[in-house]
């Protein structure tokens, strides 16, 4: 038998070659992604819906859908999925303040966190502050692009326990307040060695001569230390936190090179900061 013949052999028997492996490997993480994306702006998906805007049948959106909840990004329902609630959080389900933190303009946060997490560039180490904005980053990060998440928060580091194609690094430091940050002495020179391609900033206010600011002294000492250590730095905070001065300086606005926040942003608050020429982009 000659060498076609067995080929036309091994095609007829359904040979798939390893490049046909790749091609449909690389298939399923783009649909994933795209199921992720509209999972961070609707909470819920159907499988009847994303086999129509995926163009694939149901049964590739079930097993896409099973492999996404085997990682931990999201929690299977009948005919779909919902977002997944961290089972970290579930000591503060019924904490009130805690919910009303989490809540407060979800949708503008989530917003935020998949904008910020589009500019991620494949091999990057990035970095976040505390918060409830930066953690929308996080769980935007596309999959497969060998990320590794520099964290000062332990409730980050939860989220991404399951997420086994990322490297997570997790500083020292002594447990802080009610958003799990690690601060102190040992958190800023766990940082000293590392290069941070891009970091993301939360804030609990921003303001053009006095730049993102915190209310905790001791986060505002980790924050700076990653600062220090990033190559860019982005700012992620939502309209309300414009013109406030919490107490504690994280940077100079002249640090950052770019801010993303959402739409209810008015272009009057954003005169100072384009007198500074810092780009702002409105999502």
């Amino acid at each position: 038998m000659s060498k076609r013949d067995r080929f036309r052999d091994d095609s007829a028997g359904g040979h798939v070659s390893s490049s046909d492996d790749a091609q449909g490997s690389d298939k399923q993480v783009v649909r994933m992604n795209r199921i992720l994306t509209a999972l961070q702006q609707t909470g819920s998906v159907s499988v009847e819906e994303l086999s129509k805007q995926l163009h694939v049948t149901v049964v590739t959106v079930r097993k896409d859908l099973d492999a996404l909840e085997g990682q931990g990004r999201l929690r299977r329902t009948h005919g779909g999925a919902v977002s997944m609630a961290p089972l970290f959080y579930e000591p503060f389900r019924n904490d009130r303040s805690f919910q009303a933190q989490v809540e407060k303009f979800a949708d503008e946060k989530r917003r935020i966190g998949r904008a910020a997490a589009a500019l991620i560039n494949e091999g990057e180490t990035i970095a976040l502050t505390p918060g409830t904005t930066t953690t929308q980053v996080i769980r935007g990060l596309p999959l497969n692009q060998k990320i590794t998440v520099v964290t000062s928060t332990v409730n980050v580091a939860m989220e991404l326990s399951k997420r086994k194609d990322l490297n997570v690094f997790v500083t020292g430091g002594h447990l802080h307040g009610e958003w799990f940050s690690l601060v102190g002495p040992t958190a800023v020179h766990s940082l000293s060695q590392v290069v941070i391609h891009t970091l993301f900033i939360g804030a609990d206010g921003i303001d053009a001569k006095s730049g993102p600011t915190c209310y905790s002294p001791e986060e505002a000492s980790v924050n700076s230390a990653m600062v220090r250590h990033a190559r860019r730095r982005i700012a992620v905070v939502d309209h309300t936190k414009f013109g406030k001065i919490a107490g504690w300086r994280i940077c100079q606005t002249s640090d950052l090179d770019l801010v993303i926040t959402d739409s209810g942003v008015t272009d009057a608050m954003l005169v100072p900061f384009e007198k500074m020429n810092l780009q702002v982009t409105r999502v």
